[in-house]
């Protein structure tokens, strides 16, 4: 993964406007679900000429809705289009790396994406669903829109928390454009890019979305949506039986998960070189695709469901294993995509076969087969996605009918919880997971990955000499003024540590030395540890302070760092801290080290800055952070000092 060393940059003083305003942040996310709603409609449009160009399709055709394709088309364009697919990505991975996708750069980068390599997945998703692989086209979708968010947001050098909103926007519009569903797209943005609601990405996010369905709306008119028949209202006994849908659906999302990864293993355990497989997989999708031209591409853009419920019962079970086979093939074999588009279509096919089923064995139900496949179809995509909010927005915008979200809710949030409980992943972060990564979601923890104990710690160290009395101990520390004190060698090498209350005990000798009484002599952190490392080493040695020393070799003492403060710096930030005189809430961005027991003050560069390691002699952004144990005094440069309420 790469990002441009020198992205384009605004003029300096329309950067500090909008940087100022978060007004300002909503107009760019404006400007971004306008770019996102073009991107849906041109991608689509590139994804359809690739269809008439390789299976001789008719204009406006979808490939997906083809009763049957000649076996030459259906076979030679992913076979041949795979081979070439493998040889280009394996050279551009060597050159390049894996790229990194939205949840990842909101996760682990602070909504920091490559333009360049946004543009390439784009392309790859668009070839991949251009030849026929079953893969959908919302990665491309959203990798685009969001990286072209990122790459504003870095020309205005916006905070990080703001980076992050508008790589929600973006992936918002996309996802709101794709399926003509805005206020799913929105939620899509909080829940899966951005990882959390909040009022202030409430704005931006909803009117991106907005933005981009109206834009592509606009472009593509005929081709937004997902289509599907009328629903009977539900009874009682439905939302009971939905909640079983959703644990039927969770099983199988999980199963089909876990058959992707299978998938990817066998062709590994084969030594299959990365470059061919594709080519493989694309053959094994056309030769499914010569029985069911529904298991090619992904629908791009539209999912009809109303003309697939209408084939007979034994078609739509066949479409449904082809299908799931070809998502699992096409996806292992390395081409370029997701499951999202995958997961609503045999979620709908699942959704229809389990109601024919059950009111086979029970006629009494009375089973709307219709209905089941909205449920089956969202319940599905949650397991596969996240998202349960999405899902059901994406339900109510598509039928229109709210006593059938609530059967859906019901559904996707069993689907959710079994498919957290059994297997922990969405689609995406399971993909993370297997490549080495712990992420479980868009929540911003790359930066306690950057923490250091050097950032944490406090560089205010008491120290004592080692062979000092204990009754010149207790002279120079009362009991009260400190809780420990580190303890030097005559040339100043870290001993070890002192208890005050302990060297005041009763029964210790005055004239023994401090050397008696240490503490941890042989324990110590060093300043590049990570925050996790940290605490680790508190566990292991069963500590709740340690000294921090600038090398192993020379344990010259350059601080000291508690366990409680280590555990509680990471808890403080990305909390809004609310101004009592009325202005706009102060956020605690990743980089402030925080001390809740005596304030310092410096003067440093005061420009805005977009990354500073702070500690408690920095600034960031011309905001100076000191905390009282009950409230937080935080002043701007040439302004007033704001007085907020503490945790």
């Amino acid at each position: 993964m790469r990002f441009l060393s020198r992205p384009l940059e605004v003029p300096h003083r329309l950067r500090a406007i909008v940087r100022a305003r978060e007004s300002s942040v909503i107009v760019l996310a404006v400007i971004i679900g306008a770019i996102a709603g073009l991107a849906v409609a041109a991608m689509g449009e590139a994804v359809g000429l690739m269809h008439q160009v390789f299976f001789g399709l008719d204009p406006g055709e979808r490939l997906s809705g083809r009763v049957s394709l000649d076996p030459l088309h259906a076979f030679v364009p992913p076979c041949l289009g795979g081979l070439l697919f493998g040889l280009v990505t394996a050279y551009i991975t060597r050159r390049r790396g894996t790229e990194v996708d939205p949840i990842e750069a909101n996760a682990l980068h602070g909504g920091r994406m490559s333009m360049r390599g946004s543009l390439i997945v784009a392309a790859q998703t668009v070839w991949s669903s251009g030849i026929g692989a079953s893969v959908g086209l919302e990665a491309g979708y959203t990798q685009l829109a969001s990286g072209i968010a990122s790459a504003i947001g870095r020309s205005f050098r916006l905070r990080r928390s703001d980076m992050r909103i508008l790589v929600g926007c973006g992936a918002a519009a996309a996802i709101a454009g794709a399926f003509g569903a805005p206020l799913g797209g929105a939620f899509y943005g909080f829940e899966l890019i951005i990882g959390s609601y909040s009022i202030a990405s409430l704005a931006p996010v909803g009117l991106a979305s907005l933005v981009g369905y109206l834009t592509a709306r606009v472009f593509t008119p005929d081709r937004l949506g997902i289509e599907t028949g009328a629903v009977a209202n539900l009874a009682v006994h439905d939302v009971v039986v939905a909640a079983f849908v959703g644990v039927l659906a969770a099983i199988f999302g999980i199963a089909l998960m876990r058959g992707v990864a299978a998938c990817e293993l066998l062709f590994t355990r084969l030594k299959v070189k990365p470059a061919l497989r594709p080519m493989i997989g694309g053959a094994l999708v056309g030769l499914l695709a010569i029985l069911s031209p529904q298991v090619m591409s992904s629908g791009h853009g539209a999912l009809h469901l109303a003309g697939i419920f209408k084939l007979p019962l034994a078609a739509i079970a066949a479409i449904f294993v082809l299908k799931s086979l070809a998502s699992m093939v096409s996806l292992g074999s390395g081409f370029r995509g997701g499951l999202f588009f995958a997961s609503l279509l045999l979620g709908a096919l699942g959704g229809q076969l389990f109601a024919f089923g059950l009111n086979a064995a029970w006629p009494g139900l009375h089973l709307d087969p219709d209905t089941y496949a909205v449920i089956g179809m969202c319940a599905l995509s949650v397991s596969v996605i996240g998202g349960p909010l999405t899902m059901t927005f994406i339900a109510l915008e598509t039928t229109g009918d709210l006593w059938l979200t609530t059967a859906v809710v019901i559904a996707a949030i069993i689907a959710m919880q079994v498919t957290r409980e059994f297997f922990g992943y969405s689609f995406a972060t399971w993909r993370f997971h297997l490549r080495g990564e712990t992420i479980r979601s868009a929540a911003d923890v790359g930066w306690i990955r950057d923490l250091t104990v050097a950032q944490m710690m406090r560089s205010d160290v008491r120290t004592t000499p080692v062979e000092s009395p204990i009754a010149a101990f207790r002279e120079a520390f009362p009991l009260g003024s400190t809780n420990q004190v580190v303890a030097v060698d005559e040339d100043g090498r870290y001993a070890g540590m002192v208890i005050v209350a302990e060297a005041h005990a009763a029964e210790l000798a005055a004239t023994a030395s401090v050397r008696a009484i240490l503490h941890q002599s042989d324990h110590v952190l060093l300043p590049q540890m990570t925050a996790r490392e940290a605490v680790a080493a508190f566990d292991r040695y069963e500590a709740e302070t340690l000294a921090v020393v600038d090398s192993v070799e020379r344990r010259q003492v350059t601080g000291l760092l508690s366990e409680a403060h280590a555990l509680m710096t990471p808890t403080l930030f990305g909390r809004q801290f609310f101004c009592l005189d009325g202005r706009a809430p102060q956020v605690l961005e990743p980089g402030f080290v925080i001390w809740n027991r005596f304030i310092e003050r410096s003067e440093t560069r005061r420009q805005n800055l977009d990354a500073v390691e702070i500690g408690p002699r920095f600034i960031k952004g011309e905001i100076e952070f000191a905390l009282h144990p009950l409230n937080c005094r935080l002043r701007r440069h040439n302004s007033h000092v704001l007085t907020v309420p503490w945790g």
